[in-house]
Parts: structure tokens; C-alpha cells; sequence
């Protein structure tokens, strides 16, 4: 039977991510625009922006926070550019975004003494064989896969090599162990559903000691400088960042992270992701013809939560296609490179009675394909 209740908040897709109950583009506070990002209120606005990041996620004080150009993207290369050369380099890849930066450090820095671990869809590789004296590149959560880290205990706590994470879409809905991780890089339009073309860039103090104490072979471009004269730019970890940001863009950052406090801070935001993946998995447990992608429960993904099924490449495309004319679901295909099937985003501005309502849509859009083809 085709269902007679609609999700509420009919987007669900992986980037740029749903906005936040409730959002209203009229009740971003935007004294700061028009002005200068560099005027006493531009600076203001992008402080505030950085503390109530690191209080929301509760990141050391000891380590450096910025917000730096392009997104998740520019902030993870600027962070190999600065860092990788000194010493060997695991990458560890098991998703799109990670053979990306896996390709580029072998194509682009071509650097030696390179040891990628790489998994197919739907698995982890041997987290096990990163080696504690190497530099460790790796994702969080792949958001094309559906697969995440299930925790950081293989990570030694006597490495001396950095581990560089990009945790795009694990920060603000999955815990993230801080002082096992060197380097952090996040985006506003994932978990938080912000807008693009800013990235946010976490240091420890041992990844600043590199950046003090070694100079890359090859010249870095303006935006991906982080040094000057041998020391850090404290600046932009201060709000002065390195060109001119959106200020339309940190305020509805601000917004959100309002939002985020005022529903419980973290602890909030990750139960409501959880949420969803739970919506989700009740429904896989009672349907056979759906299975996740990722192929160890725990290592599934509560915010890309990525599913296969019973049905051909075609007939999945046109599951995806009905849903969006039905207006239940939008832009839940799987990713391009990935296995056929379907990517849900969980993440926490994602109701889960959406996220229910939707999985009756996709079992109703499975049966009148399957028969009118």
C-alpha cells in the first residue's frame, strides 16, 4: 500500500545536508554583514564562531582552531601540503574521499616511503597495521560508503607520527576521541547542515611543533599557509582568517550552533543520529531484499547510512527518481562510484519519524517498481 503520511523534512541528502528544525533564513543575526571580516564586529563574529565550536564539542584548550577556505577539502589538503614529508605516510582508504587523498599524496606531493591500505566498499582495512612512527591520513566516516571508524584504540598513544583525520561527517553526531587525533577537519554543511566553501581546521600542539619545526620542499599557495618567519599565524586560529570569508555563511554556522546548544549540546545531536540509523535498521531487519553496505555492524555509519538491495542498477535509479516526484525523498542515490543503491542522510538536524516515514517510502517504491518493470 502506498503510505498516506509524508516526512515533514523530505531532505535527506549527504551534502550540502538538511538545515535544522525550525530554520528561518529571516532569524540569522547579520549585524556582522556588509562589514569588514577584519572590523572589531567581523573579528567578534568569527571568535565567537571558533568558542562555541570548541565548547560544543568540548576540544581541548590546548589545541588550535581555525576556519580556513574550501570547505572540508581545503582544510585536509592544507593540512598534507603543511605536514606530510618528514616521515612515512599510511593512508587509509576505504571510500571516494579517502582514495582522494590517498591519490594525492601519491600523484600530486609524490612523496616516498607511501603505504596505502585500502578497502573495497562496504569494509575497513587492517586499521591495525598503521604504523604508530608514521604519519596517519585516514576519514572518520566514509560518507560514500556508509562505513565509519568503530573506535580509536588502534591508534597508539606513543605514536610520533600525526594522525591527520578528516571527520567531515562524523564531528557533531559521533564522539570524537580528540587527543588521538593530531589534525581534525570538518565542514559547516554536514552534520550542521550549514552552508559551503568553509572548512574548519583543529590542531594539536604536536602538529603546530611540526608546522614550527619543518618546512616543505614545494611552495605553498597563499590559502595554505599556515606559518610565517618559522612560527604559526595565531591569527586565524583568533577569527583573522586567511581571506575573506562569507560572514552570511558564520551566520548561519552561528545559528545552527545555537540550535545545537539548545537542544542539549552534543549528547543531543549524536542521540538524534542515532536515532536515525536506528529508524533505518529496524526497517532493514524486517525486509530482506535491503541490506547495509557497510559489512560489520559496527562499523555502520549513523549519518551516511548507505544501503543496498535486491535490484538492478536501473530499477534503483528508478526507486530514486520516484521518490522524488512523490516529494518523500530527495538526493538519496547512492554515490557515483559506489556500489548501486541508496544513501540516507542521518545526521543531526534529520528528524527520525522523517527518517521512519521515508523507509516506508522506499519499501512502497521497491514493490511498484519491481512490478511495473
Amino acid at each position: 500500500m502506498k503510505p498516506s503520511a509524508k516526512p515533514a523534512n523530505p531532505h535527506f541528502s549527504s551534502g550540502p545536508c538538511s538545515k535544522r528544525p525550525g530554520y528561518d533564513v529571516t532569524s540569522l543575526r547579520t549585524e556582522s554583514l556588509g562589514r569588514s571580516h577584519r572590523s572589531g564586529i567581523g573579528k567578534k563574529t568569527l571568535q565567537l564562531a571558533i568558542d562555541k565550536t570548541r565548547q560544543l564539542l568540548g576540544v581541548p584548550e590546548e589545541y588550535k582552531i581555525g576556519i580556513v577556505p574550501a570547505s572540508d577539502t581545503g582544510a585536509v589538503e592544507m593540512a598534507m601540503w603543511s605536514l606530510l614529508g618528514p616521515k612515512p605516510v599510511d593512508v587509509l582508504s576505504w571510500e571516494s574521499f579517502g582514495g582522494d587523498w590517498a591519490s594525492d599524496i601519491k600523484t600530486q606531493l609524490k612523496l616516498d616511503n607511501i603505504h596505502h591500505l585500502n578497502a573495497a566498499y562496504g569494509a575497513l582495512p587492517h586499521l591495525a597495521a598503521a604504523h604508530p612512527d608514521h604519519d596517519i591520513v585516514f576519514t572518520w566516516n566514509g560518507t560514500t560508503s556508509g562505513v565509519k571508524v568503530p573506535h580509536a584504540d588502534w591508534i597508539s598513544d606513543d605514536r610520533s607520527g600525526l594522525t591527520i583525520c578528516d571527520a567531515t561527517s562524523a564531528v557533531f553526531a559521533m564522539d570524537i576521541p580528540w587527543r588521538k587525533l593530531d589534525v581534525v577537519t570538518f565542514s559547516w554543511q554536514k552534520v550542521l547542515g550549514g552552508e559551503g566553501a568553509h572548512g574548519m581546521l583543529i590542531l594539536s600542539p604536536r602538529a603546530v611543533e611540526r608546522l614550527e619545526s619543518y618546512t616543505p620542499a614545494w611552495p605553498l599557495p597563499k590559502i595554505f599557509r599556515l606559518t610565517k618567519a618559522g612560527k604559526l599565524i595565531e591569527g586565524i586560529f583568533r577569527g583573522e582568517t586567511i581571506n575573506t570569508p562569507s560572514m552570511l555563511c558564520v551566520a548561519d554556522y552561528l545559528d545552527t550552533l545555537h540550535w545545537v546548544e539548545g537542544i542539549g549540546g552534543l549528547t543531543a545531536c549524536i542521540k538524534r543520529s542515532e536515532a536515525n540509523l536506528a529508524a533505518v535498521a529496524d526497517y532493514v531487519a524486517q525486509h530482506d531484499w535491503l541490506q547495509f553496505l557497510a559489512q560489520d555492524s559496527a562499523t555502520i555509519s549513523s549519518t551516511s547510512i548507505c544501503l543496498t538491495m535486491d535490484a538492478s542498477p536501473e530499477h534503483v535509479k528508478a526507486i530514486v527518481a520516484l521518490l522524488a516526484d512523490e516529494k518523500v525523498g530527495f538526493d538519496i542515490g547512492a554515490y557515483r562510484d559506489a556500489p548501486a543503491g541508496l544513501r540516507i542522510w542521518g545526521g543531526a538536524t534529520v528528524d527520525s519519524a522523517d527518517t521512519a516515514l521515508l523507509m516506508q517510502w522506499i519499501g512502497w517504491a521497491y514493490s511498484h517498481v519491481k512490478q511495473s518493470h
